[in-house]
């Protein structure tokens, strides 16, 4: 067996890494059919085979659409404890550029964010505790769908995830091609922002080009708007405060027709905040901004702020216990306990709602030429895929250690 370009040292590690190979066939394998949020039905049907090879105690399908859930029962589990472990499935509506014999078989489709990988890792944690049991207590494993804005974590809270099985904490990790393979990130607050969508929808009266003063000019209102919306961050929230508005679209007019003033415009964007108090006020003054920037250039600009995912939050103690496992793992330097939190959003946030817990990120970066998500030539780092899985084991077995004698 090839070794593995890090180290690591746990009994779950060396199990894992024997069945590395195993790990990998599994991963690009979804890595060649992808699916879109709630169309996971070849990955569910996988994950579910993979977790009745496994042995484990308890496997349920349907929840959350095409969530999979699978139960394991440590060797005693009069403890009472329950920990969740979660990975998402989905993939993104991207045309792989790749060259990998393993790329998608789906024009249009591709495993961009490396949930391929997150379930692969998930599977691999099934394995070894459903053949070591070596914990007091139960594990939930917790297989995801539709993460890329679908709030899949919500609908599956929604169906009675927690209510069916109430953990005690859940934990999640993700890849990250920034840092560099072997080394685990984590910290004790905000990982990531709170991810909204705003639409203003700008009405005025359209005319000719040549005749600007018998109209309403929703461009010009436009224009004005886009540049008010960033003295948001720059004047209205704190600097120690974070905040990122964009707009990342605008439609207005016809292309062709060059001396029309059109009467409707269109913008669309991104809020990303972490405190709620930001979110709230950010809210608040853009719809004072449209009110105010409409009466001056005589337009009707209605805002839409729809608030789709919260910011994730770890628990402070579970971030702790979390980054010590880690430390356990691959060694206190290789462990950052104060990581950078992302702008990105993650619906894993909704079940931090709900329960105690912590998200975690995974290096897989090798070398200088890294590949951000979500981009056309992305692959997981199959090399660590044994330490993910271990990582999760590693939670469970800490978490509800078995007593000796």
């Amino acid at each position: 067996m090839p070794r593995l370009p890090y180290s690591a040292s746990s009994r779950a590690f060396s199990h894992l890494a024997q069945i590395h190979p195993e790990l990998t066939a599994f991963r690009r394998d979804l890595h060649a059919n992808p699916e879109l949020g709630f169309e996971e039905k070849y990955t569910a049907a996988r994950v579910s085979e993979a977790l009745r090879l496994c042995g484990v105690d308890e496997i349920h399908q349907g929840i959350g659409k095409t969530g999979v859930v699978g139960v394991i029962r440590g060797h005693k589990h009069g403890s009472g404890r329950m920990i969740g472990l979660r990975a998402d499935m989905d993939a993104l509506p991207i045309t792989e550029q790749g060259n990998c014999s393993w790329r998608s078989g789906k024009q249009g489709l591709m495993h961009a964010c490396g949930h391929d990988g997150h379930t692969a890792m998930l599977v691999g944690a099934a394995r070894y505790l459903a053949e070591t049991r070596n914990f007091d207590g139960t594990a939930v494993l917790i297989f995801q769908p539709g993460e890329e804005g679908y709030a899949g974590a919500r609908e599956m809270i929604q169906d009675g995830l927690f209510d069916r099985f109430p953990v005690d904490s859940v934990y999640a990790m993700h890849n990250w091609p920034a840092m560099r393979q072997g080394m685990i990130g984590i910290n004790p607050g905000a990982m990531m922002a709170a991810a909204d969508r705003i639409q203003i929808n700008i009405t005025g009266k359209g005319g000719h080009g040549a005749h600007p003063y018998q109209t309403n000019d929703v461009v010009l209102a436009s224009a004005h708007l886009i540049t008010a919306i960033q003295s948001i961050v720059s004047r209205n929230v704190r600097a120690i405060d974070s905040a990122v508005i964009s707009i990342c679209a605008v439609q207005s007019g016809d292309l062709a027709a060059f001396s029309v003033t059109p009467g409707s415009s269109t913008l669309v964007g991104t809020v990303r905040t972490f405190n709620p108090d930001v979110q709230n006020m950010v809210e608040r003054r853009l719809g004072e901004l449209c009110q105010a920037l409409g009466l001056a250039f005589g337009v009707n600009a209605q805002l839409q702020y729809e608030r789709s995912y919260p910011a994730t939050i770890n628990t402070p103690e579970e971030a702790l216990f979390a980054g010590d496992v880690a430390s356990e793992l691959v060694g206190e330097a290789l462990v950052v306990r104060d990581m950078d939190p992302s702008m990105g959003a993650e619906d894993f946030s909704f079940m931090l709602q709900q329960k105690p817990g912590a998200y975690l990120r995974l290096g897989q970066a090798v070398g200088d030429d890294i590949i951000p998500l979500h981009n056309n030539r992305y692959d997981f780092n199959d090399d660590v895929l044994p330490l993910g899985a271990a990582l999760h084991a590693g939670i469970v077995e800490r978490g509800m250690p078995l007593a000796l004698g």
